[in-house]
């Protein structure tokens, strides 16, 4: 079977050096098999093949990655230490390589000091906009703009440090309970066992009475109790003990110990245990700005700071277009530079805008953000830095869309192929597809059964390739709601009907107000609608409602929600995209528990036990059984003077992570290492006879995840990788009871041909019966959903109204819906010929 189907093969061969074309040879990058490919610069080039083919290993892992080694290489060794660097990559060569910039799907930054305005650089000419054209009050001074960030020593509240959240306690939270007495444990944000006994000795010993009911102590003794900064030392005879010698004993008011706990303590639970003594909100000085009141005292345009960065884009573009109507001109007067800075950052905006971002905010915080919002955003940073001759490589910078703002992100693509750059998108998206110059089909599998370019040449050549799995996708043969199976009524075209509801009534949160929302049970559904129109929102409404678990940073349900249906549902399980861990020491066999029955199994082989090996001795997180030289690491890190750091795989167990006598034992002729080091597929005949390993591979493999090494570290995971483990992760549980189960765009990084093993498994779960929910864009999902709720029109304040609800035939035919034009193509595509 040829496997490498460049137009113009032959012309290749005679001239090596095509113009205008990047040259890879001998590409062996994870599993690329000695890659030759050619592509052309200056042109729009998408990379396609389903998860695991080897597309990004070709376009991140080895083009970007050389051309990232070749700049590093140009910067003084010294300043090389400071900067965090790749793998090179294993290939023989490229030739005409020109800088390159990537866009990797991530989430957002964990810093909630990060936003939208310190990504996109605004929030640095807004503050030079207050600094130099602000209206101060009368008799004060000009400041700096330094003085504008909460982020900044100049600018940030005292209070709060700059956070805007201030974390307090109050005697009610402290003491949940006034009728007990300190010795019966009224201070209940006080430690238990020895060292409460120890803090109440203190009391005694200073002279408080600590058998008096709490209530009836003199609110002196009550708050110097609880919230002195003192802290006396003084000697202590344990009461009740007359064998215990005295011993010098510190005292601790309640606050001090609960902000210690927070402070210092490395145990996760005893923080959260210490966060319930206290009360998060806004804080009082600063109003949740973040800054000291002299910053909040300037005015634009009748706006603080604060209140200019909680406009949405489109709201804060029309302000500053009323203030760049002024004079500009050289003459430095306040109206000029306020004229000047706000038509430089309008035109900023406007990029943004057209990424059908207005919907944001400057603050906004980069974790509330999705991985394609994240994207966009720094897609717009480079549109305004006015680089020439770059390759851009963006990993599917449709996801995250809906159907309808991809459109605008084509021409910002478009504008950047114009300036004399080069784009490469790594993409699973057809629409995205069809719109390229060039298509880099890989595959034609994932794994060992990948790593081959199928195709390389003009986007309608590939019709002519017919082992690429791409091809009958691109070319709308096949839709990916053709069904795996005719065993339910959803696969065969008809729509489930509903098993009762899920009805939420005065759902007020974010831009949803006063929402009512009807969810079928025992169905497929989907929600739909544009960016920021509510879709995650309602989803997390809808998590709180049935009793699952809520984040730090959501405040859950508001008093005022009516719920009705709930209490059919058994259990809520919420599958995100969020890492499995965050650590190499997650990785797949951990995660889904698999690798403890594997360790098990080990330790029942007769060498082992004649050498007393228990399960912990195949672990490489624990002493004993792991190579104590990189700590079950399987590498080290290298510092060279002068040079940068690197890591290198361990010198004495060269990346086995496990010592030499634990590599002696083997199960079927493998060492622990080598079962680590396995793919799903292979790992599924190794494994055959652990009953809990093949319940969980099995699940893997059915939603696609086959090519994954059991060993794979997690921060090596994509977010649909990670989503779809945890998936599988709960696919082989029991079935118990009514599951309802939230999916936040599960089709993220899936090929067509992905999203079609994905969806048998949804269908699987609602067939088993229970309640699946999926924020969706792929409108071929969609197609497949028993009930779809379209949310909208637009984002932020203009959405978070239900635009349409019922089938996806009926909301197909909803005009004032955007989603509707885009799902009744795919219901065409899914009800034409290769869906019977």
């Amino acid at each position: 079977m040829a496997l490498h189907h460049e137009s113009d093969m032959h012309l290749m061969t005679t001239n090596k050096e095509r113009a205008g074309f990047l040259q890879v040879r001998g590409a062996r990058e994870n599993n690329l098999k000695n890659v030759d490919v050619d592509v052309p610069r200056d042109a729009i080039v998408a990379f396609t093949g389903i998860s695991g083919s080897g597309k990004s290993s070709l376009a991140f892992g080895t083009i970007f990655a050389e051309a990232q080694r070749r700049f590093f290489e140009s910067v003084a060794p010294y300043a090389r230490r400071l900067i965090q660097q790749g793998n090179t990559p294993h290939v023989e060569s490229i030739s005409g390589l020109p800088p390159a910039v990537a866009m990797a799907q991530r989430r957002g930054s964990p810093s909630t000091r990060s936003s939208v305005g310190t990504v996109t650089t605004l929030s640095n000419s807004l503050r030079m906009l207050y600094s130099r054209a602000g209206d101060y009050p009368e008799g004060a001074g000009i400041l700096y703009s330094d003085s504008f960030s909460p982020n900044t020593v100049a600018g940030a509240c005292p209070v709060c440090h700059g956070l805007g959240i201030a974390h307090t306690v109050t005697e009610e939270l402290l003491v949940p309970d006034p009728n007990l007495s300190i010795r019966d444990g009224a201070i209940a944000a006080w430690p238990r066992a020895w060292q409460g006994k120890n803090l109440r000795d203190i009391l005694t010993h200073l002279g408080y009475d600590v058998d008096r009911p709490w209530k009836k102590l003199p609110k002196s003794e009550r708050d110097w109790i609880l919230f002195t900064e003192e802290q006396p030392v003084v000697e202590v005879t344990p009461q009740r003990d007359r064998v215990a010698k005295p011993y010098k004993g510190k005292f601790w008011s309640a606050r001090s110990h609960v902000l210690h706990t927070l402070a210092n303590s490395k145990s996760a639970p005893m923080r959260e245990q210490a966060l319930a003594f206290m009360h998060s909100g806004p804080c009082p000085v600063c109003g949740g700005s973040g800054l000291k009141p002299e910053a909040l005292a300037v005015t634009v345009a009748g706006h603080t700071i604060s209140a200019m960065n909680a406009l949405p884009l489109t709201e804060l573009a029309a302000t500053l277009e009323n203030l760049s109507a002024g004079p500009v001109g050289d003459d430095g007067s306040r109206e000029a530079v306020a004229a000047a800075i706000a038509q430089d950052l309008n035109h900023r905006i406007a990029v943004l805008l057209n990424l059908g971002l207005g919907y944001l905010s400057l603050g906004r915080s980069t974790p509330t953000l999705s991985p394609g919002e994240m994207q966009r955003l720094r897609i717009a940073t480079q549109l305004r830095s006015g680089l020439f001759g770059v390759i851009y490589v963006l990993d599917e910078p449709s996801a995250g869309l809906h159907p309808a703002d991809a459109e605008p992100l084509l021409e910002v693509l478009e504008q950047l192929k114009t300036t004399g750059n080069t784009v490469f998108i790594v993409e699973h998206n057809m629409d995205m597809v069809r719109r390229a110059d060039w298509l880099v089909d890989v595959g034609p599998l994932a794994g060992e059964q990948g790593g081959h370019v199928v195709y390389s040449g003009p986007v309608e050549g590939l019709a002519d390739v017919a082992e690429s799995l791409t091809r009958p996708f691109l070319l709308g043969e096949l839709s990916p709601a053709a069904p795996l199976s005719t065993q339910s009524a959803a696969t065969t075209g008809g729509r489930r009907a509903p098993g009762g509801w899920l009805e939420l009534r005065g759902i007020t949160k974010h831009n949803l107000q006063e929402l009512e929302a009807r969810v079928p049970q025992h169905a497929l559904v989907a929600l739909t609608g544009v960016s920021g129109s509510g879709k995650s929102t309602l989803l997390q409404v809808l998590n709180s409602a049935a009793g699952g678990q809520i984040d730090a940073d959501d405040q859950g349900l508001t008093a005022t929600v009516a719920r009705a249906g709930f209490d059919g549902v058994d259990r809520v399980v919420q599958v995100d995209q969020r890492p499995i861990g965050r650590t190499p020491r997650s990785n797949l066999a951990t995660y889904t528990g698999m690798f403890d029955a594997v360790r098990r199994e080990f330790a029942a082989v007769p060498e082992a036990r004649a050498k007393g090996f228990t399960a912990a001795r195949f672990s490489f997180n624990v002493a004993g059984g792991r190579c104590e030289t990189c700590l079950g690491e399987g590498s080290v890190a290298v510092e060279l003077l002068f040079l940068p750091g690197s890591y290198g795989p361990c010198p004495v167990c060269h990346g086995s992570r496990f010592n030499e006598e634990t590599l002696t034992v083997k199960y079927r002729g493998k060492t622990i290492a080598d079962v680590l080091r396995l793919t799903v597929d292979a790992a599924a005949e190794v494994l055959a006879d652990i009953p809990a390993a093949v319940r969980s591979l099995a699940t893997l493999r059915e939603v696609g995840l086959g090519y994954l090494r059991l060993g794979q570290p997690a921060t090596e995971l994509s977010g649909g990788e990670a989503q779809r483990i945890k998936l599988a992760t709960e696919l082989q549980r029991p079935r118990r009871g009514h599951c309802l189960y939230l999916l936040d765009e599960p089709t993220t990084g899936l090929h067509p041909a992905d999203v079609q093993l994905l969806l048998h498994q949804l269908n699987r779960l609602v067939e088993a019966g229970n309640t699946v929910v999926v924020v969706e864009h792929d409108m071929d999902v969609v197609a497949s959903a028993d009930w779809v709720i379209d949310l909208g029109p637009s984002g932020g304040a203009d959405g978070g109204r239900i635009m349409a609800a019922g089938t996806p035939e009926e909301v197909a035919g909803v005009p004032q819906s955007r989603t509707a034009t885009y799902l009744a193509a795919a219901l065409r595509r899914r009800n034409g010929p290769s869906a019977t």
